[in-house]
């Protein structure tokens, strides 16, 4: 039976302490932190004058690393754990789709990309190209074009964009709890779609 006297810890919060805490942990094979990475990419969001459903899927995209207890070198052991959709599943407790589907949909947005942007593959990092081998590869024109129709599939490509400029070491960011903000609001606005 839950303590009458000890008041439940807010979303907002629960997801502070999360990026906070796993969020210091090196981002996979990148040369940054997955903190560090997560603002990054918000801030481009933010700079871009995303929503602040975007900004909080933007903040929040990998958070499926963070939650999933088995990440930790899965990719170099050649398993994609599909953090996109542990992350989504995540953040769906108390998010709606403005936030869960561009996070569910940044992963193939990356084979969307690749199958229509010859140059795209080029500008990836040796990580991405691995965890891109390990997730099925470029789309085919069939899978590009259904991918591309989906609710949400645009926002997913502007943040996979994001996601991929978002691994400069020392980069200066706002910090997490000015993000927080976003994630405050689009959690109200989750819950205004849901009425």
């Amino acid at each position: 039976m839950p303590d009458p006297g000890k008041a439940a810890i807010s979303p907002t919060r629960q997801i502070g302490e999360i990026v906070a805490g796993k969020g210091a942990n090196r981002y996979g094979d990148e040369s940054i932190s997955q903190l560090d990475h997560a603002l990054q990419c918000a801030a481009l969001a933010e700079n871009s004058g995303a929503s602040p459903s975007m900004i909080t899927a933007c903040l929040l995209h990998d958070i499926g690393h963070m939650v999933d207890n088995h990440f930790e070198g899965a990719a170099r052991r050649g398993v994609d754990r599909r953090h996109e959709r542990i992350g989504a599943a995540f953040l769906a407790q108390w998010f709606g789709p403005a936030v869960t589907e561009p996070v569910i949909l940044h992963v193939p947005a990356k084979q969307y990309i690749c199958a229509v942007d010859s140059e795209y593959a080029a500008t990836l990092s040796p990580a991405s190209i691995r965890s891109l081998e390990l997730q099925g590869g470029p789309f085919d024109s069939e899978d590009a074009r259904r991918f591309i129709r989906k609710s949400y599939a645009q926002d997913a490509v502007q943040l996979r964009r994001w996601d991929d400029e978002a691994k400069v070491p020392d980069a200066t960011t706002p910090p997490l709890d000015h993000f927080l903000c976003y994630v405050e609001v689009a959690l109200k606005s989750s819950h205004r779609d849901e009425r």
